[in-house]
């Protein structure tokens, strides 16, 4: 009876969380949030969603209850502005998010359940009510804007172990117990902590490279670097300490101040280091900080405490992060040890040495340093530069005369702004290190404190030269060394969603490489496949034909078709082979008359043959009885080559153009000119647009040419196929031609 009543209880339970479970699920309705309908379009929602947004921001309502309804409100439009999420919202009540996992957890929690009536603790915590979470991390939300002014910089001094969350994250409710110790912890030691909701903060988690969640990420030096392993205490620690150089305390201590000095330890457990604290007085059985400056025989600060903290060691540390006489060898250094005059309560002096650097070690530099260890006022400061390597810098406080060459000098200055300006004084003698020069700088401190109208002088001071900058080649292996890192720990650890970027720029080089080469192969065997066609004149002489066809040999060039094809050039095929011509595509026209058709037409054929194969040239006739006045006004633009007589000469309309081939551009609006020779008995010349003969065919040549058969007038185009591979090298003159003239 009572094992009948126990699992009437148990069952009880069961509906009861059940109900309550759902009921919390169903206590979150998008639509109702934003206060529309369910078939409302995307433009309305987002519409809606802005008015609740201005109306509920808490930086504009003071409602206390304002941050929970901005909250929901911004909720609301993340599930209906994604349409998978809405669609799984209106289907079973819920966003969709991480579906299998919870399906996972329900069975598992069943199942758990009836073989051993257990619930684990995330039972009856429900992961939709985000307050509760929320008010662990709201200290550490991070902004895009935050981030990148405040966090990064600071990563350069600290680094920063960053979680990016989001609502509706079973795993992020999970991680959070190991989360919270592990902050307190690191908290303490000086890492920085950050949260970033992906939700509210997409720019930014898209920005860190965070597309799913939860992800932990750390930074240092401005560099990212994720964690990939189950997220335990141990774990998290080790992953900050990976990204510093010994004990965390002490790496978190040495990079802070990495710029300023150098860091090492002892352990005083080690044969031989007995000596060393019997030398400085350490006692063995407390940690124990000693600072060395100038004299490095003697610790100018020791500091022992059991229970030594970092905030303790960070304040010693500053304290003493400065040498008693630092030398300036940067304009950041210079802020830093001589700031600018914020008002006449915090005036700030600085007593500069300008030494050369030979004598460091000389008696005037061991006395400006005694002198600076003597001090006790706070408002000065003691520094040294050497002269030879900021020689500006120098010469605007040392006065012009002679008296300080090969010599050191004091000044004493004070800032008045960032861009340089600055009054001063220079000590009237070079600086020698005698009492009476101790003396004196002593009267002009003291004079100072009562009289900062001591000060007389005014002068811009340049920037100083950056000292310890490395090389130009340094500093490029440096970054090769970082980018190569970065590379591998994206290829290793990077989602792929992440590597498509580097993968797209690396597979479209390949394919551009590849495939350049891949068709120059190609091309290649082509051209050794093609053979020359046979002898062009027995070819013509067997077949009679305008169009000559031509037989294959094995050894000859073939090109595409086994005829060339031309076309007439008149007003009507004008426009589409001439003018509107496509780019980088040529028509080699031909001209000729009624009486010289057939036999030009045939020589043209077989000249050009072999140079059909490219499919940039076009081949096209122009007849000189219709279209003379076309043609002499193109080659008016070509006079050293042809010139053109007075039109009152009495040849004018009778001089011969048939044989004249022209190469025209119709884009770049150019043509080039072949001039045939006069007959075939005469001197073979080659036109070109560069080295033909200015001579014209008058009329008695005309008839000449007419009284003979057809092989002087095709010998006119003998020269034309070596023209055409000139044309094809580019190597022939170009005349440019404003436009196109009407072919009437």
């Amino acid at each position: 009876m009572e094992v009948k009543k126990l699992s009437i209880s148990w069952q009880f339970l069961i509906v009861l969380v059940l109900i309550l479970q759902i009921l919390s699920a169903l206590d979150f309705d998008p639509y109702r949030v934003l206060g529309v309908s369910r078939t409302a379009s995307q433009a309305d929602i987002k519409k809606a969603y802005k008015k609740l947004a201005r109306e509920w921001h808490p930086d504009k309502n003071k409602d206390p209850g304002a941050e929970d309804k901005f909250i929901q409100i911004s909720k609301a439009y993340e599930v209906l502005s994604n349409e998978e999420k809405r669609s799984h919202f209106d289907h079973y009540g819920d966003a969709g998010e991480n579906q299998g996992h919870q399906k996972q957890q329900r069975e598992y929690r069943f199942r758990h359940f009836h073989e051993n009536f257990y619930f684990d603790e995330p039972f009856f915590h429900f992961p939709f009510n985000s307050e509760r979470r929320d008010s662990i991390d709201e200290k550490y939300l991070l902004h895009f804007s935050h981030y990148v002014n405040e966090v990064v910089p600071d990563s350069f001094k600290k680094p920063y172990l960053i979680k990016i969350t989001s609502d509706w994250c079973f795993s992020c409710i999970h991680i959070e117990p190991v989360w919270k110790e592990v902050v307190q912890e690191l908290e303490g030691l000086g890492v920085g902590i950050g949260v970033v909701h992906a939700g509210y903060e997409r720019r930014l988690a898209h920005h860190l490279g965070a597309h799913s969640t939860p992800a932990i990420l750390g930074i240092i030096n401005g560099k990212i670097s994720f964690f990939h392993n189950a997220v335990v205490r141990e774990n998290l620690r080790q992953f900050v300490e990976s990204l510093l150089p010994g004990n965390l305390v002490e790496k978190l201590t040495a990079f802070a101040y990495k710029d300023y000095l150098s860091f090492g330890y002892v352990y005083v457990g080690l044969r031989g280091a007995e000596e060393m604290t019997r030398q400085y007085n350490v006692n063995v059985y407390a940690p124990t900080i000693l600072i060395f400056k100038e004299h490095i025989h003697k610790p100018a600060d020791v500091i022992q405490a059991r229970g030594m903290k970092k905030q303790v060691i960070d304040d010693f540390i500053t304290q003493n992060k400065y040498l008693l006489a630092a030398r300036l060898t940067s304009q950041k250094l210079f802020h830093e040890l001589c700031p600018v005059k914020r008002s006449l309560r915090q005036r700030k002096y600085c007593v500069v040495l300008l030494t050369a650097e030979a004598t460091k070690l000389s008696k005037p530099f061991e006395a400006f340093l005694s002198f600076a260890l003597a001090n006790t006022q706070d408002t000065v400061r003691f520094v040294h530069v050497y002269s030879d390597r900021q020689q500006e810098f120098a010469s605007t406080l040392l006065p012009d005369s002679d008296t300080f060459h090969g010599k050191s000098a004091v000044s004493i200055l004070e800032r008045r702004n960032t861009a340089g300006r600055v009054v001063y004084k220079t000590l009237e003698d070079p600086w020698t290190g005698s009492e009476s020069d101790k003396f004196i700088l002593l009267g002009y401190l003291d004079q100072l404190r009562k009289d900062p109208a001591l000060l007389s002088s005014e002068a811009v001071l340049p920037d100083l030269t950056d000292e310890l900058a490395p090389i130009f080649l340094f500093r490029w292996l440096y970054s090769a060394s970082d980018y190569i890192s970065d590379s591998w720990d994206s290829i290793f650890h990077s989602n792929w969603r992440e590597m498509m970027p580097l993968l797209s720029l690396v597979f479209s080089a390949l394919f551009i490489l590849f495939g350049t080469v891949i068709i120059q192969a190609f091309s290649d065997s082509n051209e050794e496949r093609e053979s020359s066609p046979p002898d062009k004149e027995e070819a013509h002489e067997k077949t009679g034909k305008t169009e000559p066809s031509f037989t294959k040999e094995p050894s000859s060039k073939i090109p595409k078709k086994g005829f060339v094809e031309v076309t007439e050039l008149t007003d009507v095929t004008y426009t589409s082979n001439l003018v509107r011509l496509r780019p980088g595509h040529i028509n080699v026209v031909l001209i000729l008359s009624n009486s010289t058709k057939t036999s030009l037409l045939q020589k043209f054929a077989l000249e050009v043959y072999t140079f059909t194969g490219s499919s940039c040239l076009h081949f096209s006739f122009l007849s000189l009885d219709k279209h003379r006045e076309w043609l002499e006004y193109l080659l008016e633009f070509a006079q050293d080559v042809a010139p053109i007589p007075n039109q009152y000469d009495k040849h004018f309309m009778e001089r011969d153009y048939t044989g004249y081939v022209l190469a025209l551009n119709g884009h770049k609006k150019y043509f080039c000119l072949f001039k045939p020779q006069k007959t075939v008995e005469e001197e073979e010349a080659m036109g070109s647009c560069s080295d033909l003969d200015s001579s014209l065919h008058l009329g008695e040549s005309r008839g000449k040419s007419s009284g003979l058969g057809s092989r002087p007038i095709k010998g006119k185009l003998s020269k034309l196929s070596l023209w055409m591979e000139r044309l094809l090298e580019g190597s022939l003159q170009r005349f440019y031609i404003p436009s196109w003239p009407e072919l009437d």
